[in-house]
Parts: structure tokens; C-alpha cells; sequence
């Protein structure tokens, strides 16, 4: 075990960097970030800011020197990065884990090889596939780039060969995926932890929303059976263990009309539908990633309350949110990320609500996201 006092090191330093160190330090830990932002909001508040990108061979040498442990916030770091801190410094998630969840097309063909199911997909590699990739299973699609894509980011509703070609050049040519929409009755996603010894933990699953690609709203416990909490659970645990995967992992799923239950994407970090567990559960899925990275013992991931998470968005500032909207409620919980500059569709915050009832926690979240423009 890794015990307070200690060093830490994450690579990036957005928000979830930046819940990362905030429950490292409220542990006792120190923390190192290495992220190329001088504004970054882990970086402003970490003990260490490294500022350099992550490829940046003297960093990564004193990275690997000072952290008895090294995490990552997002999935595009490169996996070179990681075996050169590994040879020093114990480092989860794994570059393997990484390598497998930072490309679509990777990440789709281990699931199958896995015997779990996805939507109808297709990879594209060349503008030349597009014709026999349109024939394989019938439209509307989306095109999603292979690697670098987020919240939205880097993908394309589109209805025919020509919709597909147009938006393949969009995205510069780069090896993309070609997949069904289906007829999606909800989207959800389970948070777990997993230790080095390969035992799990699983939060309750939230339900969520999206618009335009990026998660709204995010409600737990979601509205699905005990027979599909279960079945979903299980699932993200075949991942996690299929990856031999260490640290905190979510996995997002779509629920089709028919119930088909179908793995959308493995996200080997904290997750945005994961920030409830900062309010409502005796450990957040921060504390977990710190005691995952550490070897301490799980913490719980008791559900304390029903809630419900709302993303605030860059949109919004013009120039500020109305936060007294927010504050003047009791049951209600203000995050915001220290971002420098708000651009439209930018995460800049999120606030939850919780309350016994969860759709009176739902009208509420409403009300008070109609009143802050």
C-alpha cells in the first residue's frame, strides 16, 4: 500500500485531474500533473505543475522519479508515455488497457471477442470502403472517428453513402466507424472500480442523457429492472476483467426498445456520469481512483440519496450563470472546474440535486437549469 504523504502523478489536467487532486490532498497525498495547459484546472491547484506535453522526455523522467503512483484522466495519452513511467513508478491504468480504449475500431472487435454485443458496426479505413461499409446493415448511421473523438466530438449522423463520404473527408480521411443507430429506449452507464488483485466494486447505474453528443442530465438510480441493473454490472465487470484492467472504469450502454442491452463505448477513467458519487454515495468515484492507485481497501459505494446530475455548459455563460439560482436551493450541489475561458459546448461545471423523490429532484434540477441564463 501507498499511504498519505506520498506522491501522486496524473497525466492531464481538466476536471476530472482536477477532482482527482482534490481528494488526493484531502487524503494526505501529494500530487504531480503534467499537463501542457499553464492554466489547467488540476494544475492551478496541484502541489507540482508540470508544464510540458506528455511525450516530453524530461518531465516524464521526473514524473517517474517523484510519484510512487501515476494515473491518467483521459484515454488519448500516449501509451509510450506510459511504459517509460512504468519502468520507475507503478502506473493504472495499464498502456494495454489504454491502447485498446483509445480507438474505436480496437475497442469495438474486443468487445465481440469478448461475446458482448454493440450496435451494427463497420470500420472505414479508406474512402474507397465506404460503398461496401454502407451495405453491410441499413441506415440512418453515424461515423464516428476511430481515435480523438469526445463528447461529440469527431462523429456524424448520416443517411446514405454520400452523407457518409462527405462527412469521411470532414474528418480529414482518418480511419473512422461506421455504425447503426439503433432504436435506443435508454442510454446508461456503470462506474467501477477494480484492484490490482481483480476484485470489483459497481455504482449504481446512472441514467443519461445527451444532446448533441454530450451528456445533459444524469439520474440515479436509473429506471431499468433489477434483472438489467444486474446483467449491465456484470457486463462492465467482464470488461474491466477481460482488460485486466486496474483503477476506475465506466462503461456507457444503450438500452434498445427491444431491451437488447449493447455496449456504446469503455471509458478507462472517471466519468462525467460518474460525478453524482461526489454527493451521494460514502465514496466518490475520486476516492476510489486514489485508493485504487494506492492499494487501499474499497471504499463504499453505498447510495446515500436519489439524484440528479446537471452539466453546465459553456453556453451558458453570457457573461455569468445566475448561480444564486443555485445556491439559494438546500438540497442542491455546485461544481464548477476553474476553466479560464467558456466556448460553447465546453464542460464548465455541473451541479446535482438530490432529494428522496427522484422526479421531484428532476423538476427542480429543471427549473433551476431554466432560470440561470
Amino acid at each position: 500500500m501507498i499511504y498519505p504523504n506520498a506522491t501522486l502523478g496524473i497525466l492531464g489536467g481538466g476536471q476530472l485531474g482536477r477532482f482527482f487532486t482534490i481528494t488526493a490532498r484531502m487524503m494526505g497525498y501529494q500530487v504531480m500533473v503534467l499537463d501542457p495547459d499553464p492554466n489547467s484546472p488540476a494544475g492551478l491547484i496541484a502541489d507540482k505543475h508540470l508544464k510540458a506535453n506528455y511525450q516530453d522526455q524530461t518531465a516524464l523522467a521526473q514524473l517517474g522519479q517523484q510519484c510512487q503512483a501515476i494515473t491518467t484522466e483521459f484515454e488519448n495519452i500516449p501509451t509510450e508515455s506510459l511504459n517509460v513511467l512504468a519502468q520507475n513508478s507503478v502506473v493504472r491504468p495499464s498502456a494495454k488497457a489504454l491502447a485498446i480504449t483509445q480507438n474505436r475500431i480496437l475497442e469495438k472487435n474486443f468487445i465481440h471477442q469478448n461475446k458482448l454485443a454493440t450496435a451494427p458496426f463497420c470500420p472505414i479505413n479508406h474512402f474507397d470502403e465506404i460503398d461496401s461499409a454502407c451495405q453491410q446493415f441499413v441506415a440512418p448511421y453515424i461515423l464516428k472517428r476511430a481515435s480523438l473523438g469526445y463528447d461529440g466530438k469527431g462523429q456524424y449522423r448520416v443517411a446514405n453513402a454520400k452523407d457518409v463520404k462527405t462527412a469521411f473527408i470532414a474528418m480529414e480521411n482518418k480511419p473512422c466507424v461506421l455504425e447503426q443507430q439503433v432504436d435506443l429506449k435508454q442510454e446508461v452507464s456503470v462506474i467501477l472500480a477494480r484492484d490490482f488483485q481483480g476484485h470489483t466494486q459497481t455504482y449504481p447505474i446512472a441514467e443519461n442523457q445527451h444532446i448533441n453528443g454530450i451528456l445533459a442530465i444524469s439520474k440515479v438510480p436509473a429506471n431499468i429492472s433489477p434483472v438489467q441493473s444486474q446483467q449491465l454490472q456484470q457486463m462492465a465487470i467482464d470488461i474491466a476483467n477481460a482488460l485486466d484492467y486496474c483503477g476506475i472504469m465506466a462503461v456507457e450502454f444503450f438500452i434498445t426498445k427491444n431491451n437488447d442491452l449493447l455496449v456504446n463505448e469503455i471509458a478507462p477513467r472517471p466519468h462525467n456520469s460518474g460525478h453524482y458519487t461526489m454527493d451521494a454515495c460514502i465514496s466518490s468515484q475520486f476516492e476510489q481512483q486514489v485508493r485504487m492507485l494506492t492499494d487501499l481497501p474499497f471504499g463504499s459505494v453505498k447510495l446515500l440519496s436519489p439524484i440528479v446530475m446537471v452539466n453546465l455548459l459553456g453556453d451558458l455563460w453570457q457573461p455569468t450563470p445566475n448561480w444564486q439560482v443555485v445556491l439559494q436551493q438546500a438540497n442542491a450541489k455546485l461544481h464548477l472546474y476553474g476553466k479560464q475561458h467558456a466556448r460553447a459546448g465546453r464542460k464548465m461545471g455541473h451541479f446535482c440535486i438530490l432529494d428522496d423523490n427522484l422526479e421531484t429532484a428532476t423538476m427542480t434540477a429543471q427549473k433551476i437549469l431554466e432560470r440561470l441564463c
